[in-house]
């Protein structure tokens, strides 16, 4: 498998979204798919914060993306979506997403990453509970799911509400 920023796969990051995220008896295409589209056109966009994973024949596998948001008068990152195809799901795919993605936040100097998700998978790429260190959900229904990586950039005096890309608000 190959970590790659994302360059003509489009399509095919579509496909990942749409399969990683399909509701059974649902018909309609997951908002993730249009959420991607959506921050690929919004000034938030890092080009270098896109990444697929490819396997080996160089198919499209999975695809995590970080945009930046606002905390307080600093940029932050929000990290989202991330998505792996389902017979790829469990193979080690989204945990070589999520180490490229929050390495290149790093090396990019941006203080934070943030995302909503699970507790239990997120804590072990150094994930914590955003209201520990003074960071807020921008939703106060999120608060128990919403949750920090701490950069090398990371200031203590950070803090506050934290404000993601506008399509995230648009959905």
């Amino acid at each position: 498998m190959l970590i790659r920023r994302e360059t003509a796969d489009i399509a095919a990051i579509d496909a990942v979204h749409a399969a990683a995220f399909a509701r059974p008896g649902v018909g309609a295409e997951a908002p993730e798919v249009e959420l991607v589209r959506r921050l690929r056109a919004d000034v938030g966009w890092v080009p270098a914060l896109s990444m697929v994973a490819e396997e080996y024949g160089g198919a499209v596998i999975g695809h995590v993306v970080c945009t930046v948001g606002s905390l307080g008068p600093a940029a932050a990152l929000g990290l989202g979506p991330l998505g792996v195809l389902p017979a790829w799901q469990r193979s080690g795919v989204g945990q070589s997403l999520m180490h490229a993605v929050l390495g290149a936040s790093d090396a990019l100097g941006f203080p934070v990453v943030v995302l909503l998700g699970s507790l239990d998978y997120y804590s072990r790429f150094g994930f914590v509970a955003a209201r520990r260190i003074g960071v807020i959900a921008p939703n106060s229904a999120w608060q128990d799911h919403f949750q920090c990586r701490r950069l090398h950039a990371w200031d203590p005096a950070l803090g506050g509400v934290f404000r993601y890309a506008a399509p995230f608000d648009e959905l």
